[in-house]
């Protein structure tokens, strides 16, 4: 839901993989290829229900059912799309003149729309995929959004308000990653299209050039990913950095710099208990409109609910697999969002926490599913995770 909003930063656009891990929910689940023999939905190794070979089967039109769950647009609403995935097999790679195998990442393209409680509704289409010539990478998205989202503001002596709006959007979004050669580091370009109109507003808020903004930003992305599991990671380093600007010269109506970097420790403490740690700062600078600042982005706190114009957070998050298929986890910590004219000690931590149950729904991938509930300064929020809550 998150990356057809539009106004969102990239670690939210970047949650494509969403097109590929709502191929386990069991709602609605349908292979067009009648022709294909038919997989079964228990795993042979303890004929619990695994959902692992039919997603690694299914080469088929797939219509999936979701539940939204952000606070942000209502906390309550529907998703439906139409996926198509395209495992890739491990190929041949020439390294120092010895051929190996060498993984390659699925192929995946989905379409489809959201609609929420609050009157939220979206429309989209995405695809990412692997370039094994090039050793590459891609993703692309594009998509319309009719999106109400409240946001906040302090205003001097009358204390916090809260200001509801209406965005109009139209997100486009691609990214190019490169390997270099057989390591753990990618790097490649990274781009947002952004065209908004601002239906519900208010100039108490924000400026009247902020209506209607286009924003064009490139972005150089670095990344180092040594992951066991896209899905579920027991052990592993993620790290990744975006440095993007927009300008007028690029076709922007605004010109402004960000930096966006975000690191993720997944640590085996013993066979059934794995702890996970997370640390991520963004950076802005210059003349940008109020939606595309950053915001603190944690389990428990709304979208958009704490914006600055940096932000800094700390989570950490343990699971206990106290059977093979089923897992309890906690998680909690904090985070700082810093306006323009403050300092980080000037500015006070808001913290959040929860907890929640995972089911290993498919064991060949170690994808678990299950349901967080968690509490952030204000309010109670519940989501649905699939793979790793911890989603860019």
């Amino acid at each position: 839901m998150n990356t057809l909003l539009g106004p969102k930063k990239t670690g939210r656009v970047s949650r494509i993989r969403i097109f590929c891990t709502l191929l386990l929910l069991l709602g609605g689940l349908h292979v067009v290829h009648a022709q294909k023999p038919k997989v079964s939905l228990r795993d042979s190794a303890d004929h619990q229900l695994d959902l692992s070979d039919w997603v690694l089967s299914a080469n088929g039109f797939i219509p999936v059912a979701s539940v939204i769950t952000e606070p942000a647009v209502g906390g309550f609403g529907g998703a439906l799309f139409a996926v198509f995935v395209h495992p890739n097999t491990p190929y041949l790679d020439s390294i120092d003149g010895q051929l190996v195998k060498t993984r390659a990442k699925p192929n995946i393209y989905g379409g489809g729309g959201v609609l929420t409680a609050n009157g939220t509704w979206a429309a989209g289409l995405a695809a990412s995929g692997v370039i094994k010539k090039w050793r590459s990478n891609y993703r692309l998205i594009g998509a319309y959004a009719d999106a109400n989202i409240t946001f906040y503001r302090e205003l001097g002596q009358a204390g916090e308000k809260s200001f509801e709006f209406n965005f109009r959007t139209l997100p486009v979004f691609g990214q190019l990653i490169r390997q270099f050669g057989r390591s753990d580091w990618f790097a490649g370009l990274n781009y947002l299209f952004l065209g908004t109109e601002i239906v519900r507003t208010n100039f108490e808020f924000h400026d009247p050039e902020e209506v209607q903004t286009i924003i064009s930003r490139p972005g150089l992305l670095v990344e180092y990913d040594k992951r066991d599991n896209v899905f579920t990671p027991n052990s592993g380093l993620r790290w990744n950095t975006l440095a993007a600007t927009s300008a007028e010269w690029l076709g922007s109506d605004f010109t402004y710099y960000s930096v966006n970097s975000a690191l993720y420790w997944w640590l085996p403490v013993s066979k059934r208990i794995f702890s996970g740690f997370r640390a991520e700062y963004q950076l802005l600078w210059g003349d940008a409109p109020f939606f595309m600042l950053p915001f603190i982005d944690m389990r428990g706190i709304p979208l958009a609910r704490y914006q600055g114009n940096s932000t800094l957070l700390a989570e950490t998050e343990w699971r206990w697999d106290f059977s093979r298929r089923w897992s309890v986890v906690a998680f909690g910590g904090g985070g700082k969002a810093v306006q323009e004219n403050s300092s980080y000690s000037e500015s006070p931590w808001r913290f959040s926490g929860g907890a929640g149950g995972r089911y290993l729904l498919a064991r060949k991938m170690n994808l678990r599913a299950g349901l967080d509930l968690a509490r952030g300064p204000e309010q109670w929020a519940y989501y649905i995770v699939i793979g790793t809550a911890w989603v860019r």
